[in-house]
């Protein structure tokens, strides 16, 4: 797996990077804060912090202290935000200005940074640098529940069926296709046989797939290592691709990715994404299909057959089943359908 952990250590060395490089405009105690996270957050989350922590700091500039620069901000300054300032900053996330841009943020987005920023003060807080937090006093936004979109089993049909004859496709695409036709059906059989996330799918090698007991390794959320099973079906589209990359002598002898683009180089996360989108928008225009909305049809079809929530978080990878539940609780529709008719108003003349 030497390969795999390569992928991982470069795309972790690249976030690193670009947290780097957004510090360089950010206020000094910043750099602490992530230093002081940095054992119990994964690199992405940390990066994540930091465009959150622009926006933040920002405001701050140009609403509480009117113009000061964002490098000038001290600790003093961050004690003097009120919670008031904190419910202001919420208000201002729904139609603001960041450089030439325009932007506004649903309500799981203002949740997210309000937890950035509330974690940055709870930092600091403990470590004595600031005596007051006030961002605790303010509370989360209330976030309503999502349509959980996913694909019916028709559907599924369909859009194999469309990566495989390429029907409904462009005359451009169509010819991209004769070239990428086994590859993508396996990339879309992997996603709706398995749940696999699509960082785990990028991150797959050559050695990760186990045909002798039908099982890959993949790296999950956090750097562990899982075994996943795979069907026979997956297991088929898996090895034509194989078969398919073993026939083809331009690809470089030192390239193990399981997964090639056409520059026969391990295929990106925004590929992967396209590719996705291409057929879903041919089978399902009116749903906004993803590949972790593949993700969702493969765990919905799971608790239907399985009726086992810990099951499904388990083969997920969601270390709290709280998550699955809450991702798959629509699924309740159907067991609400199915005892409708259990309880009887009227007795027969039998009972």
């Amino acid at each position: 797996m030497k390969d795999s952990a390569n992928y991982y250590q470069q795309r972790n060395i690249k976030n690193l990077d670009r947290i780097d490089e957004l510090l360089q405009d950010l206020p000094y105690f910043c750099e602490d804060y992530l230093r002081g996270v940095e054992t119990r957050t994964s690199t992405l989350t940390r990066l994540n912090y930091v465009y959150d922590l622009r926006i933040f700091f920002d405001f701050l500039s140009k609403k509480k202290y009117r113009g000061k620069a964002i490098l000038d901000i001290t600790l003093e300054d961050l004690e003097a935000v009120t919670d008031t300032d904190i419910e202001i900053f919420l208000s201002y996330l729904s139609n603001y200005r960041y450089g030439e841009r325009r932007l506004s943020c649903d309500e799981r987005a203002k949740a997210r940074k309000l937890s950035t920023v509330r974690s940055l003060f709870k930092y600091f807080f403990n470590k004595g640098l600031i005596e007051v937090n006030q961002v605790s006093k303010v509370a989360t936004p209330k976030l309503h529940e999502k349509e959980i979109i996913r694909l019916e089993s028709d559907e599924v049909s369909s859009l194999l069926d469309t990566a495989e004859y390429g029907s409904g496709l462009s005359k451009h695409a169509i010819g991209y296709h004769n070239r990428t036709q086994i590859r993508d059906c396996a990339i879309l059989t992997l996603f709706l046989g398995t749940g696999i996330r699509i960082s785990e799918l990028v991150g797959l090698n050559n050695e990760s797939i186990d045909f002798s007991n039908n099982s890959f390794v993949v790296t999950r959320k956090g750097g562990n290592q899982a075994i996943l099973y795979f069907s026979d079906e997956v297991g088929d589209a898996l090895a034509a691709y194989l078969a398919q990359k073993e026939e083809d002598p331009k690809i470089p002898n030192e390239e193990n990715a399981l997964f090639l683009s056409l520059q026969y180089r391990r295929i990106t996360v925004r590929a992967v994404e396209n590719l996705v989108k291409k057929y879903a928008k041919i089978v399902t225009p009116l749903k906004k299909i993803t590949p972790h909305k593949l993700r969702s049809t493969y765990g919905t079809a799971l608790y239907r057959e399985t009726g086992d929530i810990y099951i499904v978080a388990d083969v997920l990878g969601h270390k709290d089943v709280n998550t699955t539940r809450k991702h798959y609780a629509a699924i309740s529709e159907d067991h609400r359908r199915s005892v409708a008719g259990k309880v009887k108003l009227h007795r027969s003349d039998d009972e």
